[in-house]
């Protein structure tokens, strides 16, 4: 994978397509809302984590030796707050070994663009597996500005970046100086709306996963 390509896999997957369908729906209650995100989050981790280096050694069953493989390097799992929170959850259950960091990014939504709160990361993760958890890419700003987090702390190579729901003008903004990344998604939609929102999309999923704060 070259400097700054995103590579694009959407997870054609019957049960992401039936999860996606719930939530989706504007009926759906924020309970049943974060099962199918769980769902969703499940199969798309599963995919990113296909690459994960492994290393050879054996291990004694109870009748023998056998040849074993085991991940290579403790993987680093950071979701975007707050929505990423919806994604940890089914990456921990994957990776009960991973350490886990945690970047915050607001939206204004004036201008659209993000606004940076949180920067809890390692100081160096060179040489690590990362994996990146933003249920929604929009405009791609809050993602560019974590990439770029963890790229000033030495992540080197494809990171890979799950998202439930991706725009075309986020992928793309992705491609401008945030690669190499690996990016696996439920599905790629229409556009972005006026208001910076993803059509057909799900609405806003940090208050769909939680609630609307301002209620």
């Amino acid at each position: 994978m070259s400097g700054d390509s995103v590579e694009v896999t959407v997870l054609d997957h019957p049960l992401v397509a039936d999860s996606l369908a719930v939530i989706r729906d504007g009926s759906t209650t924020n309970e049943v809302f974060r099962r199918h995100v769980d769902r969703i989050g499940t199969l798309l981790v599963a995919e990113a984590t296909r690459t994960l280096p492994t290393v050879a050694g054996t291990v004694t069953t109870p009748l023998t030796e056998t040849a074993a493989h085991r991940l290579a390097e403790r993987p680093l799992v950071v979701p975007v707050l707050r929505a990423g929170l919806g994604l940890l959850g089914p990456a921990q259950a994957l990776l009960p070994q991973a350490d886990v960091g945690f970047i915050g990014v607001a939206r204004d939504e004036a201008s659209f663009q993000p606004v940076a709160y949180v920067d809890k990361l390692p100081s160096s993760v060179t040489g690590r597996p990362v994996i990146v958890l933003d249920p929604m890419l929009a405009t791609g700003g809050s993602l560019a500005h974590a990439i770029g987090l963890l790229r000033g702390r030495g992540a080197e190579g494809p990171i890979e970046v799950v998202c439930v729901l991706a725009a075309p003008e986020g992928i793309a903004r992705l491609g401008e100086g945030c690669g190499p990344l690996r990016l696996v998604v439920g599905a790629v939609d229409e556009r972005l709306n006026e208001n910076a929102f993803i059509v057909p999309g799900l609405g806003d999923a940090g208050d769909r996963l939680f609630g609307d704060p301002g209620d």
